[in-house]
């Protein structure tokens, strides 16, 4: 295995003049300055006393700066916790102290709202934005910040050269990424990740998806989040991809704007925003030539057709749209294989840094996650037909989670396979498809297990439903729904919307899962970082 960082040095040696971390619209750095950055990093480290294996935090939005203080921490050995921005203050206090972070590079308007007396090992707080000092407990650590660019100088009077470059990899085993997997303040799951996890997957990516240096990329995803921070960030980057970044979540207009003038080799998406492209565009495209494609030959047209129009919107040279973090309606997945639009819908978590599940578009089974990244394992008598809990093992596998050796005990069985949670079958070509998450399965009076997104997976496909959430009330299944109401649905036929949906989801379920009643919403689910429903709220 290959270590990433080796991967990084010699890509930023050898492509020194190039782009590496970019703001759409705004500020650019080459890996020259990536070089530079990580040299005043260590230089700053050694002068404030941090040493590797230290923990730092980064809670800000989605910036090239983000990236750039990324590598500085983990590039010198230090360990990077990655907070979500979007948590609540408290929360961040939280994560921040459980994690004994000693740093915390953040952004102005959030640093704001914290206490700092709720972190007693923090010794500063730096703006990601403009590297000011926000607050210190330390002046030898706010003094040697502001001194790395006069560090450097005396270290470097003539410059670094890409010569000088090197980054020991020769740390596979040590933890390199603490990612909380949520913001509570309970009992915080801190996901341990090493540099070998890291590796791990960036060797993986490369091997089924390869990208090519000068290629570009569009980051969508919070980088807080182990599927933006690897697939999006890390994997790309250290192969000489220049990452360009959004910010804060763009408008419609503004994302294709971008698509279409960086022109990404991949598009990395949660379900919802291709299901949003499909239900705005694809669709009611389609449904002008419905006539049209009834006919043999003439409908293959269209279809191309339809696919060239969004490959083009993308930037047109697209290769692969990856999908994770939640199942694609069956409708849109249908349609987008008609178009043969190269896509795949993958299956991952924190703890598997984070791929678990994954097939090139082409070999792809419809309805699946792909095959095992490693090696996974359904926990039942007969893991093609009947239900057991997904359980996978590999050098991707979290270590654990940080000071909580409850949680790792549980995490893990009796034979060190890691358990996901999550319910699934694999097929005899090794598919895995997933049935559920185990706590929210519903047993019924009868002793059947019922799975919620078997029931969601048919409801979402009945007329205006754009979301929905199957829960257990009083032992029947109710199914809350968000709907699509259009102006010229008149009062009547709105009354009857409920049943209406109940009624064409009840045809297609079986007896024992029918749904009793339809519940609907008038604003969206709230949502996970990966776009997933918060299920627990609506429980």
């Amino acid at each position: 295995m290959k270590h990433y960082l080796k991967k990084l040095e010699e890509t930023v040696a050898k492509h020194w003049s190039q782009k590496a971390l970019c703001d759409y619209g705004g500020e650019a750095f080459t890996y020259a300055n990536v070089a530079v950055g990580i040299e005043q990093f260590r230089l700053f480290l050694a002068q404030a006393g941090i040493n590797k294996g230290d923990k730092i935090a980064i809670c800000a939005r989605n910036s090239a700066r983000w990236a750039m203080t990324f590598w500085g921490i983990n590039a010198n050995g230090c360990v990077v916790v990655p907070l979500l921005a979007d948590f609540h203050p408290d929360h961040i206090c939280t994560l921040t102290n459980h994690s004994d972070s000693v740093l915390l590079y953040t952004d102005e308007d959030i640093w704001a709202r914290l206490s700092p007396d709720q972190m007693p090992a923090l010794r500063a707080a730096i703006n990601v934005r403009d590297g000011s000092v926000l607050w210190h407990r330390d002046q030898a650590v706010a003094q040697a910040w502001q001194d790395r660019e006069a560090a450097f100088v005396h270290v470097h009077p003539e410059g670094m050269s890409p010569d000088q470059v090197t980054y020991a990899p020769d740390n596979l085993d040590d933890v390199a990424i603490i990612n909380y997997t949520s913001g509570t303040t309970g009992n915080p799951k801190g996901v341990m990740l090493t540099y070998g996890a890291m590796s791990d997957t960036d060797e993986f990516a490369n091997t089924h998806f390869p990208n090519r240096p000068g290629e570009t990329v569009v980051s969508m995803l919070p980088m807080a989040h182990m599927y933006g921070l690897a697939i999006e960030f890390i994997h790309p980057n250290v192969d000489g991809v220049t990452v360009y970044y959004l910010g804060k979540t763009p408008s419609p207009t503004t994302l294709l704007k971008a698509m279409r003038e960086v022109k990404p080799y991949m598009v990395v998406t949660v379900p919802l925003v291709m299901e949003k492209v499909y239900a705005s565009s694809i669709k009611p495209a389609l449904n002008k030539l419905r006539v049209l494609l009834a006919i043999p030959g003439i409908n293959r047209l269209i279809y191309n057709k339809v696919r060239n129009k969004v490959l083009a919107a993308f930037g047109g040279r697209v290769r692969c749209f990856i999908m994770g973090g939640a199942a694609l309606k069956p409708e849109v997945e249908r349609c987008l294989r008609r178009m043969r639009l190269p896509f795949t819908v993958g299956y991952g978590m924190t703890e598997a840094c984070p791929l678990l599940g994954w097939e090139w578009w082409t070999r792809f089974a419809p309805g699946s996650c792909g095959k095992a990244v490693h090696e996974v394992r359904i926990d039942s008598h007969n893991p093609r037909s009947v239900v057991g809990e997904i359980q996978a093992r590999g050098a991707n596998i979290t270590l654990g989670y940080y000071k909580n050796p409850e949680a790792t005990a549980a995490a893990f069985t009796p034979d060190g396979w890691f358990r996901t949670g999550d319910l699934g079958i694999l097929d005899k070509q090794g598919n895995i498809y997933i049935r559920g998450r185990i706590k929210s399965m519903i047993l019924n009076s009868s002793g059947q297990n019922i799975y919620p997104e078997e029931i969601e997976a048919v409801v979402s496909t009945c007329p205006h439903v754009t979301e929905c959430l199957a829960v257990d009330r009083g032992g029947k299944i109710v199914v809350l729904v968000y709907a699509e109401q259009s102006d010229d649905m008149d009062a009547e036929a709105r009354k009857r919307l409920p049943d209406t949906i109940r009624q064409a989801a009840n045809k297609s379920l079986p007896a024992y899962s029918r749904i009793a009643k339809v519940e609907l919403r008038d604003t969206p689910f709230e949502k996970t970082p990966k776009m997933s429903i918060k299920r627990y709220l609506y429980q």
